[in-house]
């Protein structure tokens, strides 16, 4: 990772068109991290539709109640028509094992890992059939590869299955011009924290400050850009370490 990290030192992202004529399907893309990409894709030139639950200036913008698997039909077929895609959202749990419910397991891992793959599943023909595919995961902080956590177990497991998700699409899809990546950032200063949380979050930081939702941007724009980059799963937490966490 660090020979990825300084790369990105100094790249240019300004506008580039580097995307220009290509869809994007950005999932939790109207808020926090995923508005940022959102923007960084738009200012790169590429469609993009935005699914959350917030309008969002300049691109297309998709309501749907993605807790609810009945309505996975309706975003299937637009990662099927999608040349890029970036699965954001990814809603936190925080309680022990046993303390995890039949409900919280459920929906904590299909938020988290079984809707990223069944639309990551949905995309890869049409890519295939195009010889160009482009997909952005994103993980929690720390799951890039298997580690425990006291208490936040169910929502960490299914992230770090998208590091395995990754790996297995980056190795599988490369020869038909896809690349499949993902993020693992760290605390992030979004508007769903509250000024108490960020300051907390902050303090756990090695340098004190929260992360910008506009660096985790870049980096996906880059990671997105270059066929090179292919099953990367990119820490972004500023080296935090967590004994337990």
């Amino acid at each position: 990772m660090p020979l990825v990290m300084s790369i990105l030192v100094g790249y240019d992202y300004r506008m580039n068109g580097m995307f220009s004529g290509k869809k994007a399907l950005v999932v939790g893309g109207t808020g926090g991290i995923g508005r940022a990409i959102s923007m960084a894709l738009q200012g790169e030139g590429a469609e993009v539709l935005a699914v959350g639950g917030h309008p969002l200036d300049g691109t297309t913008f998709l309501r749907v109640n993605l807790d609810s698997p009945e309505n996975c039909a309706i975003v299937c077929s637009k990662a099927s028509e999608a040349d890029i895609i970036c699965c954001v959202r990814g809603p936190f749990l925080q309680k022990e094992v046993a303390a995890t419910s039949v409900d919280e397991w459920n929906s904590v891992v299909y938020a988290n890992l079984t809707l990223p793959g069944i639309l990551v599943s949905a995309a890869l023909p049409r890519m295939i059939e195009r010889s160009w595919g482009r997909i952005l995961l994103m993980g929690g902080t720390r799951t890039d590869r298997i580690r425990g956590f006291r208490t936040n177990a169910a929502y960490a497991a299914a992230k770090t299955g998208l590091s395995s998700l990754t790996r297995s699409v980056a190795h599988s899809y490369a020869s038909h011009g896809i690349t499949c990546n993902c993020i693992c950032p760290g605390f992030v200063d979004t508007e769903y924290l509250d000024e108490a949380t960020k300051t907390a979050l902050a303090a756990k930081n090695p340098d004190g400050a929260l992360i910008s939702a506009t660096e985790i941007a870049e980096a996906g724009i880059f990671l997105l850009s270059h066929p090179s980059c292919n099953g990367i799963c990119l820490p972004m937490d500023k080296g935090w370490q967590p004994s337990f966490g």
